[in-house]
């Protein structure tokens, strides 16, 4: 994504909302298991360390990490670039430039990329925040209302629960949702993309995430601005109020279907 293009989610769309009613609606429709989290960027350090009760690394981490920090352990933190492993992780976020070394992708060549041209090819591939115009990052549990707003919301769920909570998305003002893969740095596809775009954005967490982050195997990630969860939230009320609502109860491969699909369809 060009820099010209790129916009931060948190730009646009209202402000506080009633975090602790957001999240009990979502683990109430949906049952989580893993934490809704936010994620904001700052334009200083200074700023970042503000945010009551927050964490900073003690060790270089991963950007996977310290979300997981979050969505795992219940934690507020914070990071600059100097807490990452490496440009990759910063690159998302903003907090390292697009600079040559990094668009070369020479480090994964060999490793998740056959030749230098398909390294490459997926660096520029990459959704990411414009550099130059934050200096900090902090992700926090939405319940506590530390990041008031964040720019956008973290939802990791199974397909069962993304699948409805697209549904509750889709309920209202209806539109198609297209999203990529970029297969290793998948985290350009969620936070990356929602954060440049302002769009929700729903990602297979990459290997890194998983072995790095903590994300369970069977775990979908939605990146998304907060002001798109009351509709969302609305749309699985109403949806639930369909009998279309988590779990989906199995009804029989060999049943006749009719009986099933009358409850929601009618004749």
């Amino acid at each position: 994504m060009s820099e010209e293009r790129a916009t931060i989610a948190s730009d646009r769309g209202p402000g506080s909302q009633d975090w602790d009613g957001l999240v009990e609606g979502l683990n109430r429709l949906l049952r989580l298991r893993t934490t809704p989290i936010g994620m904001k960027l700052f334009r200083t350090r200074e700023e970042m360390e503000a945010i009551p009760r927050i964490r900073r690394p003690k060790a270089v981490h991963t950007t996977d990490q310290i979300v997981g920090q979050a969505a795992r352990n219940g934690w507020t933190v914070g990071i600059t670039a100097e807490d990452l492993v490496g440009a990759q992780c910063g690159v998302v976020i903003g907090l390292h430039p697009r600079d040559d070394e990094w668009l070369s992708g020479k480090r994964m060549t060999g490793v998740w990329y056959a030749t230098p041209e398909d390294a490459a090819a997926h660096q520029a591939a990459m959704d990411h925040v414009p550099h130059g115009r934050f200096a900090a990052m902090a992700v926090s549990p939405l319940a506590s209302g530390r990041l008031d707003p964040p720019d956008i919301c973290l939802i990791y769920a199974t397909p069962a629960q993304m699948i409805l909570f697209i549904n509750g998305l889709q309920w209202s003002g209806y539109r198609k949702l297209e999203w990529g893969c970029v297969g290793e740095s998948a985290c350009a596809d969620s936070w990356g993309r929602a954060l440049a775009t302002g769009e929700p954005s729903l990602a297979l967490p990459c290997y890194a995430e998983r072995r790095y982050g903590g994300v369970m195997e069977d775990e979908l990630l939605m990146a998304l601005p907060p002001h798109y969860l009351p509709g969302v939230i609305e749309g699985m009320q109403r949806l639930a109020g369909n009998g279309l609502r988590y779990p989906i109860p199995p009804y029989g491969v060999n049943n006749d279907v009719r009986a099933g699909m009358g409850v929601s369809y009618g004749d």
